[in-house]
């Protein structure tokens, strides 16, 4: 009786955590932040560039630094892609996503919340990068969301259901003491077996590690790498009275030119007859400083 008021106790700090979007939620939003200024600033060198490159690209374009460090890296793609799915999971679960009851129903449902986001996950990583990406994406992205099945499953997260009905199941008065949920689903009269909360905790361990180390490792990697976020162009630039063709970051298109970050001349610059680079490469990686 311990061990399991340990476990309810334990699921529904899980559940609070889940609904304000847990450690994922943070995680993400935090990288969504930092992730541009620090690309920008390492990409063109940081000091006042950093600001011109900001102004020149609007606000409303910043959000193209992350989008093109996610398409352009495979690897921090499909675990952000993995990381996103679950934490979308777990926030709706929390919410009461996961139907608790038994029988065909209900277990037709709980495959179906499972399959879906990592089918759509897997099939966008495939088109960005690959056939095989895009497998190992979507079965990753599906082991974790089965593993929050799974958590519910052994009562070490209990879905909100609303004021006075938590945790009853449809049809139970709460009368008896106990708190009306399906056996399977982390009941005072079940105890799971070992082996399914032995799973429970590695796929919490395992989504732990990729939300808290792997993804800000290879965001901050894929930051620092040198490589431009967004396209690089050989252009023809006048200015000062001469004519020359320098290399531009592109921030933005006007008319039939582009506006970008002059490599060449360390400002904003407006190019004509622009030719795309074949490599996005524009410094060394921090690393090899």
């Amino acid at each position: 009786m311990p061990d399991t008021a340990t476990d309810s106790e334990a699921g529904n700090q899980a559940k609070e955590v889940d609904r304000k979007g847990g450690p994922g939620h943070t995680v993400l939003m935090a990288l969504a932040l930092a992730l541009p200024i620090t690309k920008v600033t390492y990409t063109v060198g940081g000091g006042d560039a950093v600001g011109d490159v900001l102004v020149g690209m609007e606000p409303g374009n910043w959000p193209d630094v992350v989008l093109g460090m996610v398409i352009t890296d495979p690897l921090l793609g499909s675990v952000l892609g993995v990381v996103a799915s679950r934490v979308v999971f777990a926030l709706f679960a929390a919410r009461g996503a996961i139907p608790p009851g038994g029988g065909l129903a209900g277990a037709a449902r709980r495959a179906a919340l499972t399959v879906v986001n990592p089918v759509a996950v897997g099939v966008v990583d495939a088109c960005f990068f690959g056939p095989w990406w895009g497998l190992a994406t979507g079965l990753a992205a599906y082991a974790l969301r089965k593993g929050v099945v799974v958590e519910y499953r052994t009562g070490r997260r209990r879905p909100h259901r609303g004021h006075g009905d938590a945790h009853r199941r449809p049809g139970g008065d709460g009368k008896d003491g106990r708190d009306g949920t399906d056996s399977r689903d982390g009941s005072d009269d079940y105890r799971p077996p070992k082996w399914l909360r032995r799973a429970a905790s590695v796929e919490q361990w395992a989504a732990g590690c990729l939300v808290v180390v792997a993804l800000p490792l290879l965001a901050l990697a894929s930051a620092l790498n040198g490589q431009s976020w967004t396209t690089v162009v050989t252009c023809r630039v006048t200015g000062g009275g001469e004519t020359t063709s320098d290399r531009l970051i592109e921030l933005g298109r006007e008319g039939d030119g582009v506006v970008g970050w002059n490599l060449d001349a360390e400002e904003i610059s407006n190019g004509l007859d622009c030719t795309s680079d074949e490599s996005r490469y524009v410094r060394e990686p921090w690393w090899r400083r």
